[in-house]
């Protein structure tokens, strides 16, 4: 059986071994393919049974260019850069990893929450700038600063991902609202499930922890 992966330094910068892939076939590691549609993909993946990606798209094209193709293993949680519907179609089976980076992105979720409140990067620079020393006020600020305590917050997509975040933000004392095409009774443990157009109207803060999919791209957009 022959294995490629397409983008090897995405997912092993050097720090794992291959030998578990390698004992299921032959296996040819790339670190870099292509990030967007080029021929180069198809040329690569060849004759292989099973092609590994992390952020190389399959798309139809490379797909109908690759007829030994058996299987598509992404290895990320998000697999919108496999066209799943037409590798269906063949019966081709595309697998991804739901769960290794949950409570990692829930935290850097948070940062980023943390980071638009305070504005730590930019207090930093400036006060290395001397700009605090210079300051006449010891109450020195560029951007006002925004207490997290006390807010709401909306949560778009409530699987694994926005529970870890609900969490969080719950232990801040931060009210949770929740937006999902499935409501779940551990969910609601957490948040109050409400219409995407109420989270919208009454949270301060908006998560994004949904797919990428026909339905919910420019989900947020300038209406």
């Amino acid at each position: 059986m022959k294995i490629v992966v397409l983008d090897g330094y995405a997912e092993n910068p050097g720090d794992i071994s291959w030998a578990p892939l390698e004992a299921l076939g032959a296996v040819t590691v790339y670190d870099r393919t292509a990030l967007t549609e080029s021929p180069l993909i198809a040329e690569r993946i060849g004759d292989a049974e099973i092609a590994v990606t992390n952020k190389t798209p399959l798309t139809r094209a490379v797909i109908d260019a690759c007829p030994n193709l058996k299987a598509i293993a992404v290895l990320a949680t998000g697999y919108n850069v496999v066209d799943t519907a037409y590798a269906r179609k063949k019966n081709i089976p595309v697998m991804n990893v739901p769960v290794y980076g949950t409570d990692n992105v829930a935290q850097y979720a948070i940062a980023l929450l943390l980071e638009a409140c305070s504005q730590v990067g930019l207090h930093d620079r400036s006060v290395h700038a001397g700009d605090w020393t210079r300051s006449i006020d010891f109450c020195y600020w560029q951007r006002p600063l925004i207490e997290v305590s006390g807010k709401t917050a909306g949560i778009v997509g409530f699987g694994r991902i926005g529970q870890a975040v609900a969490r969080i933000l719950r232990a801040m004392n931060v009210r949770v609202l929740a937006y999902s095409r499935t409501e779940r009774a551990e969910g609601r443990a957490l948040a109050e499930y409400v219409p995407l157009d109420t989270l919208l109207r009454e949270a301060d803060f908006i998560f994004l922890h949904c797919p990428l999919t026909p339905e919910t791209e420019a989900l947020i957009n300038a209406d």
